[in-house]
């Protein structure tokens, strides 16, 4: 054998001599290459079809209000912290559980959960809803879901919350069409929605005044003194009540109170797009996201107008004005553009890194994008909002928690909210579903009642 065999034989032992060693690093292995090196396949890029990406968004954010639903009530926690589960495990949101009935609804048609799991977790959702306090009708915003008793939301406000009040009745309205033709356990259910509706007393929301104010107390009555006045996400709550056969408002609320007898209309514009409304607010970009979202989960923006405005393209241009703003992008965040971008209400970085909550929007910009403004605006902005999902999705490794993509994303901070709002999760699912089939606005819009407010008020709609 020649010396120099023996030596890469002697080099050979060395090398796995020290390989037994834990501490030292696995040894280099050097292959002889091969007579025609061919070069390696490129890793293929995983792709994921709109629809398919549409299908898992809503399949993982549904399990907000099914696997992480409040334990005993099945109602929507206000917030769910993967990292600590056990922070406010029992505080139940009245608008976020209106937002969960239409959410198993959805749950159910998607084949998520089976018809009657979906109708026993309605059962005991609105069985709950039935006991719990109520204040002239009025749920408050915060439940406790052991006792059905009132949390309070802040030092005055432990009484009636008409806006919550509102999104739960919107709730309960599409759980009533949708169960009013089935079996005779799922009528009575449909009946029992209805009565909870029927029973909200609207007009003593008005104080005999030409508006509806947001909340009563048994402690302080009025003395928050909340007008309801738009342009904002009220509209629904003006008209339910005018829906209503034994508490209804007359038309006279409705203009003087949300439109503020006409002040409503705005002729400002931004980046080409007319905001048609006054903001409450936010008069040069518009406000929120969110408010293009609420109101509008049940009820159709489509075709959808009144003596002030057409809403459908209120909230197109809401929408695109946000989205434009984020291109351009005036405090040069990290990551915003075409692909990223959506500024609502949600949870928010703190200046010290911390967790925070903030009502994000152009001229409170904090560098945090919030996942549920471009998702839930996708009737609106379908191309914009598709091309952000897409890009949440391929970001999953750090936004795709175990309640659908977590609430809020700083690339600029490197920082991402793990954590869940149903106020925010709700929307995604539901607003998703009726950019594919309209089921809930269709089963929201088929109901007399609302059909016989829409038209006391003045308005031209869609009717499924």
């Amino acid at each position: 054998m020649s010396n120099i065999k023996l030596n890469i034989l002697f080099l050979i032992f060395i090398l796995v001599s020290c390989s037994k060693d834990s501490s030292e690093p696995d040894p280099v292995v050097v292959e002889t290459p091969t007579e025609n090196p061919q070069p390696e396949a490129p890793e293929e890029e995983e792709t994921i079809s709109d629809e398919e990406l549409l299908n898992l968004t809503q399949e993982e954010t549904f399990k907000y209000f099914w696997d992480y639903a409040q334990e005993d009530s099945g109602c929507a926690r206000e917030r769910y912290l993967p990292g600590n589960p056990s922070t406010d495990a029992n505080v139940v949101t009245t608008g976020g559980t209106g937002f969960g009935l239409m959410a198993i609804i959805v749950g159910i048609e998607r084949h998520f959960i089976s018809r009657a799991e979906g109708v026993a977790r309605l059962q005991k959702m609105i069985s709950f809803l039935e006991s719990a306090d109520r204040f002239h009708g009025a749920w408050p915003h915060w439940i406790d879901g052991r006792t059905g008793n009132v949390f309070p939301f802040s030092a005055q406000d432990n009484g009636g919350d008409l806006v919550e009040t509102a999104f739960l009745a919107q709730g309960l309205i599409c759980v009533s069409s949708y169960l009013k033709t089935g079996s005779d356990s799922e009528i009575a259910l449909a009946n029992l929605s209805d009565k909870l509706v029927s029973e909200i007393e609207w007009n003593w929301y008005t104080q005999n005044q030409n508006t509806l104010y947001w909340h009563w107390s048994p402690d302080y009555n009025f003395d928050m003194n909340l007008q309801l006045k738009g342009y904002n996400e009220t509209l629904l709550t003006y008209i339910i009540a005018a829906s209503s056969a034994d508490f209804g408002i007359e038309k006279a609320v409705f203009d003087a109170g949300w439109a503020d007898n006409g002040n409503i209309v705005s002729s400002n514009s931004a980046y080409g797009f007319p905001l048609l409304v006054k903001h409450q607010g936010a008069e040069q970009y518009g406000g929120p996201l969110f408010w293009a979202h609420y109101s509008y989960l049940g009820l159709n923006p489509h075709n959808l107008s009144d003596q002030y405005a057409d809403y459908w393209q209120v909230n197109v241009n809401h929408s695109m004005i946000n989205y434009t703003y984020c291109v351009e992008n005036p405090l040069g965040f990290t990551g915003y553009g075409e692909n990223l971008w959506g500024l609502t209400a949600s949870y928010s970085r703190n200046d010290d890194g911390s967790l925070g909550y903030s009502a994000h929007r152009p001229g409170n910009d904090r560098g945090v994008i919030s996942p549920t403004a471009a998702i839930s605006s996708l009737p609106y902005t379908p191309e914009e909002s598709l091309k952000a999902l897409h890009t949440f999705y391929e970001n999953k490794d750090i936004l795709l928690g175990p309640a659908g993509f977590y609430d809020a994303y700083s690339p600029q901070y490197n920082w991402v909210a793990e954590a869940y709002l149903a106020i925010d999760q709700g929307p995604e699912i539901i607003m998703i579903e009726n950019y594919r089939s309209g089921l809930i606005w269709n089963l929201f819009m088929q109901n007399e009642n609302v059909q016989n407010g829409l038209d006391k008020l003045g308005f031209t709609y869609e009717t499924p």
